[in-house]
């Protein structure tokens, strides 16, 4: 799929984009993996990390910059577009910075993408912005139709936009599990007892993205099946010996993570592993759908971490962090 192709991952100097980039370069042989990101730093410490490869460069650049964009598409054939504003706190304390990155950028990129005559882009999206709450949530949820009728203007070059969706990832940098592995104090600090998370590993994350390139049509938002947890087990898994301090819900936050509403049930498929929620402004995907045997759910379906049949237990959880404790990010 990726041999002898140039892959351009925003935002590439992050979690996903790291784990991205070193399976891509197991698994396939692409031409050049071109890492478009704004911090300098990151990108040095992660030119380290893969010196030994020869096709990955480096472009110092923002998705707020169109003409960067434009400049760095060249000769691309896929993106991957991870950039975004998404601490859901700083978001909603600087709303005009997260709507200029993840909004404005999404823009620019689809336009840069279609006169560049990118062959698809996917497009990385969360649980937040299924009915959301918070600026975060409601500029993905911008970001995620955006995207979808970006399809609309690429007759004449046969790019495709897709988006996939998953929640909280697991020991990616600033999430819970580092928060919780480099807590100090004597008590665990939890915003509500009641509060569940889904729980994706970067590795699913990334199939995911290979998936949704390999199957999409244009339009698609790809979930993914994956289990759930509550947040004091993930909490009393980790420090079985601290006592938990209810300390409230933070601005712009959820007590369950939403992956598919009722409302987006009418257009949802199921598949062994993931459901896919439908364009309903685009409708040439939906035979494709049908023949490759995707179920429709029923009419009353919604995908929640509350209301998930798949529950990680906290043996589970310890033996991931066990085994990936050189993978974890930091808080």
């Amino acid at each position: 799929m990726f041999d002898n192709k140039v892959i351009l991952v925003t935002g590439g100097t992050g979690s996903f984009g790291n784990t991205f980039i070193e399976k891509t370069l197991k698994k396939y042989k692409p031409k050049k993996i071109i890492v478009y990101s704004r911090d300098e730093m990151k990108q040095w410490v992660m030119a380290k990390k893969f010196d030994r490869y020869k096709n990955i460069r480096f472009f110092i650049g923002d998705v707020r910059d169109r003409e960067r964009l434009y400049r760095a598409l060249d000769g691309v054939d896929y993106v991957i577009h991870a950039a975004a504003t998404k601490i859901v706190p700083t978001a909603e304390y600087n709303p005009f910075e997260c709507i200029k990155t993840n909004i404005l950028g999404a823009m620019n990129l689809i336009d840069a993408a279609i006169d560049k005559k990118v062959k698809r882009v996917i497009a990385l999206s969360t649980d937040k912005a299924s009915s959301p709450i918070n600026l975060y949530g409601d500029t993905k949820l911008n970001y995620d139709k955006l995207f979808i009728a970006g399809n609309s203007y690429t007759a004449a070059t046969s790019s495709k936009y897709s988006v996939v969706r998953y929640g909280n990832v697991m020991g990616s940098r600033g999430s819970i599990i580092p928060f919780l592995l480099n807590l100090k104090d004597e008590y665990i600090p939890i915003t509500d007892l009641k509060m569940t998370r889904f729980m994706i590993t970067l590795d699913q994350a990334v199939d995911l993205v290979w998936h949704a390139i390999s199957d999409m049509s244009g339009g698609e938002i790809y979930v993914k099946k994956i289990p759930s947890m509550k947040v004091i087990d993930i909490a009393q898994a980790i420090h079985p010996e601290k006592k938990i301090k209810v300390v409230g819900i933070r601005p712009g936050e959820k007590i369950h993570e939403q992956m598919i509403g009722l409302e987006d049930a009418n257009t949802t498929f199921e598949y062994k592993d993931y459901y896919k929620i439908m364009p309903t402004i685009i409708p040439w995907t939906k035979n494709k759908i049908k023949k490759n045997s995707g179920k429709a759910v029923d009419k009353d379906f919604f995908y929640t971490s509350d209301n998930n049949n798949d529950w990680m237990k906290k043996e589970e959880l310890l033996k991931w962090i066990n085994d990936n404790s050189g993978k974890i990010g930091s808080f």
